[in-house]
């Protein structure tokens, strides 16, 4: 294991049924739709069976500067969950859970990133792009997307 991982989660309720929100998630451009300009995600290759299982590679673009990223899909904690796990790229550890839990107020979207930076300039730029504020940015504008997508 890694050390210095530390988790980042973001929580909303949307007014939605499990259906929903697994249909969102399953559907193969939901990446795309979470990904907020200026991003742009290009896919290389998607080789997952469903949300648990198997593997999608693809480069995120910030402007000029390419980022490759393999990601593993896998089950998260609970039966109502996925996680992807990246296995190559900018990250020393990546892991986020997707949980999505009943509430009596609808369905509670959990996204929670464990995640550890590389050393030296590679962790800095990582810490710029995928931390703190644009972290926090990242998530609001995707729990805002799913949120549309599901609860119209």
């Amino acid at each position: 294991s890694v050390s210095n991982t530390h988790t980042f989660e973001k929580r909303t309720v949307m007014h939605t049924t499990m259906d929903k929100m697994l249909d969102f998630h399953n559907d193969p451009k939901a990446l795309s739709k979470l990904s907020p300009p200026p991003m742009i995600m290009q896919l290389h290759r998607d080789d997952r069976l469903s949300l648990t299982e198997g593997e999608i590679e693809f480069t995120l673009w910030f402007g000029p500067v390419p980022i490759r990223w393999l990601a593993r899909h896998e089950p998260g904690p609970t039966d109502t969950s996925f996680a992807d796990r990246m296995i190559e790229g900018p990250m020393a550890y990546w892991r986020h859970e997707h949980i999505f839990e009943e509430t009596p107020d609808g369905i509670a979207l959990i996204d929670r990133v464990t995640l550890a930076h590389k050393p030296g300039w590679q962790g800095l730029l990582t810490r710029l792009m995928f931390d703190g504020v644009p972290l926090r940015i990242l998530f609001f504008y995707r729990h805002l997307r799913t949120r549309r997508a599901v609860e119209s």
